[in-house]
């Protein structure tokens, strides 16, 4: 076999690994969108000027949980004494991941959104989460843990352990909003929610959608909601 032969099937090889490689970033991506387009809704608040709601390339980090929400305080996620409680997905495989309370970098832990209603609480728990490609994802990893949170359907179980107590939470909603709809942030007195949240879709670096997967707090029976005082 010739040098430039040898040569030739080198570059076939490196060529063909580089299509690979372009296809399995490319195809996650467009296949979310095209799926997500006909499974969940994009919900635009009335106090969101979509003209002003461009989706643009941006060099935010996100990995700071105050870079994803636009018009909300930095402050605001700053806490003194941050403290921690657990959730668990079965579904997905997360077992006692921690949320950190008013905490900022997601590469190290979830973080529930500053002021809303604690675990078991009547009102909306918020927990950010991060993701990236799917094909990377990682339970156990804080930059993918929330990578397949679409996977999620109505009825699938959440589970939170907060305070040496155990609450199960039943997915009831999944749907999309734009980064500068804070409503989701809102408290909800009505019964005891569970709010998750990540970037949509996941591994897109302009980050253009937020996913939204609502849970209630399940009941003990027909008659009674385990709801903390």
């Amino acid at each position: 076999m010739t040098h430039r032969r040898i040569i030739k099937i080198c570059a076939g090889i490196m060529a063909f690994s580089g299509l690979v490689i372009l296809f399995s970033t490319i195809f996650p991506i467009v296949s979310y969108e095209w799926e997500s387009a006909k499974r969940y809704p994009v919900l635009i608040s009335p106090l969101v000027d979509e003209e002003t709601a461009s989706f643009t390339f941006s060099q935010k980090d996100y990995t700071k949980a105050s870079n994803w929400f636009e018009g909300v305080d930095k402050k605001e996620y700053v806490s003194e004494n941050v403290k921690y409680f657990t959730i668990s997905i079965p579904k997905l495989k997360v077992e006692n991941a921690t949320v950190a309370i008013g905490g900022e970098d997601l590469s190290q832990s979830l973080i529930q959104f500053p002021d809303t209603a604690l675990p078991g609480k009547v009102g909306n728990t918020v927990i950010f989460g991060h993701s990236i490609l799917p094909i990377f994802y990682n339970p156990e990893n804080y930059l993918a843990i929330f990578s397949t949170l679409d996977k999620l359907d109505k009825g699938d179980e959440v589970i939170v352990d907060y305070d040496g107590i155990r609450y199960k939470f039943t997915v009831e909603n999944l749907f999309e909003v734009s980064p500068n709809d804070i409503q989701i942030l809102e408290q909800d007195s009505s019964s005891s929610y569970l709010t998750l949240v990540t970037c949509s879709p996941p591994g897109d670096p302009r980050k253009p959608k937020r996913l939204i997967v609502r849970a209630r707090l399940t009941p003990v029976d027909n008659n009674h909601a385990y709801i903390g005082s």
